[in-house]
């Protein structure tokens, strides 16, 4: 490489134009080499912009003028100490990591320089901000000439609004106790963000009646149908039916997701025809729809009583003469199954058999109703997806005859409502907002119990 060295170029006539080079020649001027602007060229020297240092800054340091910084607050506040200041000095600072709202950086002025016509700190706290200094004279120091406070960044989480909205450690949680909608205002950067956990749960089942002619005990009512996904972001542990993996993914885009919560299924009165408990109603978010419970059976010593029905649990099977059917839960199929069957009577056919059977829940089915004994509801499911163990869809108890052992079957956990027992103890609801099944009932003047409300729970990463 051949070298050149001289003191001055000079036109070889006054005024006139010196070229270097040919177009499209490049010339290289060293870092570290200094460019005195003398007010008369131009193409050179500092022009009101900065050289950015694209190593972020992570703890405190001295500024040099003509550098502009990228100062990443996320484990640490940071002091930034400006320069000895000389007119026309410029220094530039930007957020790194959008967290200068959390941890802020600290502007200190170099011995008795001013910052804006006073010697003393400057606090930068706003998200996003970035902030251009200049030092002007020694009356003023340094002066701020450019303060951005946009944060133009690519989300990489989810943005959403509906129903009550809570938080547990990284994870936003919408519950919703009825109709709504869950917005999703942004969606993630981050692919893996947008697949969002959720718990649908449907109105439970009312527990079956007794008819006129007998007071044979009505079958506890099903749970509603029961279904969950844990995305893998969102940490908590999740019920044994968490349809993850082999269920359905809900990956949210940008746009509204109506929500429907179901109603319990209502209670039928004693005595009356028919005597079948009525279903509960579904529940929905997006592609994922939970089956009403079945409503339980009804009690009578007649033929053709009417069976417990079928649902996201069955009811349960009510008695006529040691004789009932007890509704299928499951229906329609779905994976992980969304509930279980009803119970039956036992031993079928024999008399007398005053108990009836309890309502199916989400993770077990109703038990069967004896000689003496009204079922037991099936067990509901247990989850943490709204930050605390809650079990939820637990089936009815069944209802049993008045002129036996008033031993009427319990709720099955999880909300599900008593079975009545002669005189001695009412049928009661399923829970509000847990699908659980209502209580069937026994021969007497009142009313079986309804079906427990339904309940959508969403999840995601939003931090």
């Amino acid at each position: 490489m051949s070298e050149i060295k001289v003191n001055k170029i000079t036109p070889k006539q006054n005024c006139t134009q010196v070229t270097l080079g040919d177009s499209g020649d490049t010339f290289v001027i060293p870092s570290g080499v200094t460019i005195t602007n003398n007010g008369t060229q131009t193409g050179f020297g500092r022009t009101g912009t900065v050289d950015w240092d694209t190593t972020a800054k992570t703890a405190s340091f001295t500024a040099v003028s003509g550098n502009g910084y990228f100062v990443d607050t996320t484990s640490t506040a940071i002091t930034v100490t400006l320069p000895a200041g000389s007119a026309g000095d410029i220094v530039s600072l930007a957020d790194y990591a959008a967290t200068w709202q959390t941890n802020n950086v600290t502007v200190t002025p170099n011995g008795s320089d001013n910052i804006g016509g006073a010697n003393g700190n400057v606090t930068l706290s706003t998200e996003g901000q970035s902030v251009t200094f200049v030092y002007v004279d020694s009356t003023q120091g340094w002066v701020n000439v450019q303060d951005s406070t946009s944060n133009e960044r690519a989300n990489p989480f989810v943005i959403a609004t509906g129903g009550t909205i809570t938080e547990c450690g990284d994870c936003k949680i919408h519950t919703f106790t009825g109709p709504g909608t869950f917005t999703v205002t942004a969606a993630a950067a981050c692919a893996a963000n947008n697949v969002v956990s959720y718990m649908v749960i449907a109105g439970g089942g009312a527990g079956g009646s007794s008819s006129p002619s007998d007071g044979s005990g009505g079958g506890g009512g099903g749970a509603g149908g029961f279904r969950e996904y844990k995305s893998p972001v969102t940490p908590y542990t999740a019920s044994p039916l968490d349809g993850n993996p082999g269920g359905t993914a809900i990956t949210v885009t940008a746009q509204g997701y109506p929500i429907q919560v179901g109603a319990g299924g209502s209670g039928v009165p004693a005595p009356t025809t028919p005597n079948q408990g009525n279903d509960g109603n579904p529940s929905v978010f997006s592609t994922i729809v939970s089956t009403a419970g079945g409503g339980g059976g009804g009690g009578a010593n007649v033929p053709n009583l009417p069976a417990g029905r079928p649902g996201g649990s069955g009811g349960g099977a009510g008695n006529s003469s040691g004789a009932g059917t007890a509704g299928s839960g499951n229906t329609p199929p779905v994976s992980p199954p969304q509930g279980n069957n009803g119970g039956g009577i036992s031993p079928p056919g024999t008399t007398p058999n005053y108990g009836s059977g309890g309502g199916g829940g989400a993770t077990g089915a109703g038990q069967t109703g004896s000689n003496l004994y009204g079922g037991p509801g099936g067990n509901g499911a247990t989850t943490s997806i709204n930050g605390t163990p809650t079990t939820r869809a637990g089936g009815g108890g069944g209802g049993v005859y008045a002129g036996g052992v008033p031993f009427a079957g319990d709720g099955g956990p999880g909300g599900g409502g008593d079975g009545g027992g002669g005189s001695s103890r009412a049928a009661t609801a399923g829970s509000t907002n847990t699908g659980g099944g209502g209580g069937g009932l026994s021969f007497s003047a009142c009313t079986s119990g309804n079906g427990g409300s339904g309940i959508v729970i969403i999840r995601y990463k939003f931090q």
